[in-house]
């Protein structure tokens, strides 16, 4: 486990098993990302390792990102900590590009449940991989911002979305 101090949106944790990020707090609380991370995994959170450079290289991409020097993601995901549906949903949010954005329901189209757009908004709602994932990218059909699980809320998802410039307030 790591973190990035004195970012633009606050402190960031990362913690990674062998196969990749496990998981990505926007929250200043060790205790709670920890506690999050055993509930996904059911393991303790690995720091050494295959896992201590993933967590090393997420940082250093994620400082990048937050800096405007990286728009795409190059370190694994460990997908395992998954539902199924999770992962469709949200291998589908992680290819929406940079400074683009898209609908829940777009998405539920995609993974051709129309109807799932609830579920949809769940998956994202849950997104153990912030940022690297862009939930952030995902708007309501009207356009508009609607929940943001992370310090901030909402203006933190707005912070992000006009760092890719694709959205303005």
């Amino acid at each position: 486990m790591g973190k990035l101090e004195n970012t633009p949106i606050g402190t960031i944790w990362v913690a990674a098993s062998d196969d990749g990020v496990v998981g990505i707090s926007l929250w200043d609380d060790a205790d709670r990302f920890l506690i999050e991370i055993s509930r996904h995994t059911g393991d303790a959170v690995a720091v050494d390792g295959a896992a201590g450079p993933i967590v090393t290289a997420a940082l250093t991409e994620l400082d990048e990102y937050l800096r405007g020097q990286r728009r795409d993601f190059a370190v694994p995901i460990d997908w395992s900590i998954l539902t199924p549906f999770q992962r469709q949903v949200l291998e589908h949010v992680r290819d929406v590009t940079y400074g683009q954005t898209t609908s829940y329901g777009a998405i539920a189209e995609r993974i051709g449940r129309p109807a799932a757009v609830r579920a949809v908004g769940r998956a994202n709602a849950t997104n153990p991989y912030p940022i690297i994932v862009p939930c952030h990218r995902i708007l309501g059909a009207d356009g508009r911002l609607h929940g943001y699980g992370a310090r901030g809320g909402l203006e933190t998802k707005a912070w992000l979305l006009r760092l890719e410039g694709s959205w303005l307030i």
